[in-house]
């Protein structure tokens, strides 16, 4: 049987998400890859609670996570929680997410809509043996449903008890403004935006997401802080067949050329001199940006949660480091 450890709150950090009353841990646990079918329960289990010992509280799901099989991710979560961290339900944040094809017919396709977003969390909930989410997103922005009817939706899911809180993810700016317009008249507890963000991925900081949530009381929960594996060391001196570039496993593998690999050789030295692995900096130069609540990190094994729980100690720059960082990226 599962015991929690009586340490687990001694090392991480807690921070407000955005100007809400939730704290969020610096470090949370993303389930989207290797935690739905074809994964190993034991190896799931064990990443989960490994992660809650180290003192990651928050754990993010989505409707389609464990895609080919939608809802397998949630499912293998529901079977950690009924084993493992059911007991402590209320030490927990569990968020999910909907907004991608999901199911068969004009319903369960990408969108907004209350229906699809409705039905979506009944689904989750129940795959989850959860009576409620601590954060239900709307996962992309659908131009094709208003944005009333969006909000709307997720504030209703809030009065129904079913989340106590919302968020949207992979929404810019401008979106973001216009849905925080309608969620202040309805006074939907909306309290973070899901955005990808990294060393090698600095659109939030064009776009001026993060600025904007800063100012406005928004929270980030940035994902894929290490660029699909980028910004680890596995690349530097060449492609391990059971990475996510050598199975095939990712969109970016063309730029993986030898100017990207001379930006991450150049990273890794700095992080060396910082004492932290590639992997441990770029975590922790995402914690330096004020804006960003919590940073979502992905796992195969549970010695890589581990790893990256340690960079919520070092999110101190100077500014000879920062300039140097800078001159890499910008090579």
């Amino acid at each position: 049987m599962y015991i929690a450890d009586d340490s687990r709150y001694s090392a991480m950090k807690y921070g407000r998400c955005g100007k809400s009353g939730l704290k969020l841990p610096a470090v949370s646990l993303g389930l989207w890859k290797n935690f739905g079918f074809g994964s190993s329960f034991e190896n799931v289990e064990k990443m989960c609670c490994t992660a809650f010992d180290l003192g990651i509280t928050h754990f993010d799901l989505a409707n389609n996570y464990g895609n080919p099989y939608n809802g397998s991710a949630e499912e293998n979560f529901g079977k950690v929680l009924s084993r493992d961290l059911g007991k402590y339900r209320d030490e927990l944040c569990i968020s999910t997410k909907a907004g991608y094809g999901m199911w068969d017919g004009p319903y369960g396709d990408k969108g907004g809509s209350r229906k699809y977003l409705i039905s979506s969390l009944d689904q989750s909930l129940k795959r989850m043996g959860l009576d409620y989410v601590d954060i239900y997103y709307h996962h992309i922005f659908d131009p094709d449903t208003p944005l009333e009817e969006t909000a709307l939706a997720l504030d209703h899911i809030v009065h129904q008890g079913k989340a106590l809180y919302v968020g949207i993810s992979n929404y810019n700016k401008q979106q973001t403004s216009e849905i925080q317009a309608i969620f202040r008249e309805l006074k939907t507890p909306f309290i973070v935006n899901q955005p990808s963000y990294s060393m090698l991925n600095r659109w939030v900081e064009e776009d001026g997401l993060d600025e904007y949530c800063y100012e406005n009381g928004i929270g980030l929960a940035v994902f894929s802080p290490l660029y699909q594996g980028f910004l680890t060391d596995r690349y530097l001196n060449g492609i391990p067949a059971d990475s996510r570039i050598g199975k095939g496993d990712t969109w970016i593998a063309q730029q993986l050329d030898e100017k990207m690999l001379n930006k991450l050789r150049g990273l890794n030295e700095i992080a060396a001199s910082r004492g932290q692995k590639l992997s441990q900096m770029a975590i922790s130069w995402l914690l330096h940006n004020k804006a960003v609540a919590t940073v979502l990190i992905g796992a195969s094994r549970p010695e890589q949660i581990a790893d990256n729980v340690k960079a919520a100690d070092r999110r101190d720059f100077s500014d000879e480091e920062t300039a140097k960082i800078e001159e890499i990226l910008k090579a």
